[in-house]
């Protein structure tokens, strides 16, 4: 009885630990029967993820750019950079990202898209961009309904406004630019704003067109 009850306060232990980590990786697909995270879910270190007949899971970490594909039955424990895998199969490799995504992900910029877009105005060279995107069509992680804007800011002339409270959410957070087929210009500088947040964001000039992977895409205004 002692033994079991050591066993359940260690592993409650365990998972309260993972919990108060900050998200390391993003889940871009789920097929099957998966327990432990869902799609578009954030996951952080230690947290485990089991496999059952048929699933499959598409683990993205924030920081390497690691990118698994896991499938079979299984279990997935998520580590800082990439995930621990016992039976599943397991193939992986890098794909453009942000490395710095994982400290930016749910936080605002703030002063610093000020400075960005005074010294854009004042004709001094402009910050860098807090933030890379390496595909055409973001993914925007959302708190709140409201007007989306997203505005071009080295030059003028591209805006976009999408009424969060009519539009096709993913999961009732995520709003897809890729589904709404809309595409920004690769190379541009951007700013976002949902009510009192905004974020500053460059496109990478090589980045890829449509719905390539959702790391290289995320950004959060939560």
């Amino acid at each position: 009885m002692r033994r079991m009850l050591a066993a359940i306060v260690g592993f409650l232990a365990l998972t309260t630990a993972a919990r108060a980590q900050p998200p390391v990786a993003v889940v871009e697909d789920v097929q099957g029967k998966v327990s432990g995270a869902e799609f578009m879910d954030y996951v952080v270190p230690g947290q485990v993820i089991k496999l059952g007949p048929g699933g499959s899971i598409v683990l993205s970490y924030m920081k390497s750019c690691w990118r698994e594909t896991i499938s079979g039955v299984g279990t997935v424990i998520v580590g800082t950079e990439e995930s621990a895998v016992h039976l599943a199969e397991f193939k992986a490799g890098k794909v453009p990202c942000d490395p710095t995504q994982t400290e930016k992900i749910a936080k605002e910029v703030g002063e610093s898209a000020a400075t960005v877009v005074r010294s854009l105005k004042d004709g001094t060279p402009a910050q860098p961009a807090p933030l890379t995107l390496h595909g055409v069509s973001p993914v925007v992680a959302i708190s709140d309904r409201g007007k989306l804007v997203v505005d071009r800011i080295d030059v003028k002339g591209e805006h976009y406004e999408v009424d969060l409270a009519k539009a096709t959410l993913v999961r009732g957070k995520f709003y897809d630019f890729a589904k709404a087929n809309t595409a920004l210009k690769p190379g541009g500088l951007y700013a976002a704003t949902l009510k009192s947040k905004r974020i500053i964001f460059q496109v990478a000039a090589d980045a890829d067109s449509g719905a390539g992977p959702i790391v290289g895409r995320l950004v959060s205004l939560q």
